[in-house]
């Protein structure tokens, strides 16, 4: 088990201990020495977690102790950044924005003994090619799908036809270098995906409509599946 991994364990055993937990029960738990299990003690109270401990009777977590919102591991801090370093290179320009300015506040909240794994992180999530850029502004997309509101789309298909739709969008996906809005679609009466990048004009409605996103995206997902023959 990592350093970093085992303190947060201590911490969750003696959170839900109800008797002072010894040394040498941590170490067995962990499968590290006595020694081990001590320096780690000291460190957390280093770090102001209130673990109070006396020879002979074990130690006990403080009544009333919550971890910080950003108690990570490090497989959880991992997988955060790198979720956020692929947005921060794949994402609309409002998304990007918002996964390096969330790559900040991790970095400036998380404890000392996981900075490491910030500033030597072994992953990455290198981009092979240019996302392609939009003409509208997606964050007006995911405003509309968090308020249910309908939008008014002028579409260029894959062989320059072109049309206009009115559309109860559900989900935005993000591949590699697109996007698709999966939304249901008045003109066709049926779900349908439209990348973005061939949106030319896209006007937010006044008009909602009343089938949540989430049953939306249930039915759509009915339908995939029957489709790819999964059901």
């Amino acid at each position: 088990m990592l350093p970093t991994n085992r303190l947060f364990s201590i911490i969750q055993i003696l959170r839900s201990a109800k008797h002072p937990i010894k040394a040498q029960q941590l170490a067995e738990e962990m499968e590290v020495s006595v020694r081990t299990i001590y320096r780690d003690i000291a460190e957390l109270q280093n770090q102001y977690v209130p673990i109070v401990g006396e020879a002979g009777i074990g130690y006990i977590l403080k009544p009333g102790f919550d971890m910080p919102p950003l108690m990570l591991t490090a497989n959880e801090l991992e997988a955060a950044l790198l979720g956020a370093h692929w947005v921060s290179q794949r994402g609309d320009p409002s998304l990007t924005n918002g996964a390096r300015d969330l790559i900040a506040k991790i970095q400036a909240v998380v404890p000392e003994h996981l900075q490491s794994v910030i500033l030597d992180s072994p992953t990455i999530a290198p981009a092979m090619s240019p996302a392609i850029l939009d003409d509208i502004d997606m964050s007006q997309i995911r405003n509309a799908i968090r308020e249910q509101r309908k939008v008014r789309i002028h579409y260029s298909d894959m062989n320059n036809k072109r049309s206009v739709r009115t559309l109860w969008p559900f989900m935005v996906a993000y591949f590699e270098t697109v996007r698709l809005i999966a939304a249901w679609c008045e003109e066709r009466n049926a779900f349908r995906h439209f990348r973005t990048d061939r949106i030319t004009q896209c006007e937010i409605l006044e008009d909602t409509f009343s089938t949540s996103c989430a049953k939306l995206k249930k039915e759509w997902q009915i339908q995939e599946d029957s489709r790819k023959g999964t059901v």
